[in-house]
């Protein structure tokens, strides 16, 4: 994904649309990926007045999707026969998706502030998990 593609399908249709909502009080979280700080997407996020939280450099661990993201992947590579190609993927990850139970998110968002601590703890570099 590139920077325009972020802000085409991401930014534009979603975060804007819920910031507006939201008002004042809306937080937006990203993580420092290249695209997400890529200056077309700073000027979008600046332009349309959106709050970002911010997030510590080494951290991606802090974003919960990150894990549900890893979740996903694991459990596509372990099908047999594993998808091979790009429109045989889209299937799967809906099946896969939809078997994620409820307490592996529930126990993910318990796990956040050990997280937290750990990242304190880390002095801005790589925490263990």
């Amino acid at each position: 994904m590139t920077g325009h593609i972020y802000q085409d399908v991401i930014l534009e249709p979603h975060v804007r649309l819920f910031r507006g909502a939201m008002g004042a009080e809306f937080l937006f979280m990203d993580d420092n990926a290249r695209l997400h700080r890529a200056n077309i997407v700073d000027e979008c996020v600046q332009s349309e007045d959106i709050n970002r939280m911010d997030w510590p450099t080494y951290s991606p661990d802090l974003n919960p999707i990150e894990h549900v993201w890893d979740m996903l992947g694991r459990r596509i590579e372990a099908r047999q026969p594993p998808p091979t190609y790009l429109p045989e993927l889209w299937r799967p990850l809906l099946d896969e998706w939809c078997n994620i139970f409820q307490d592996q998110i529930d126990n993910l968002k318990l796990s956040m502030p050990r997280r937290c601590k750990a990242c304190i703890a880390s002095s801005d570099r790589h925490t263990p998990y």
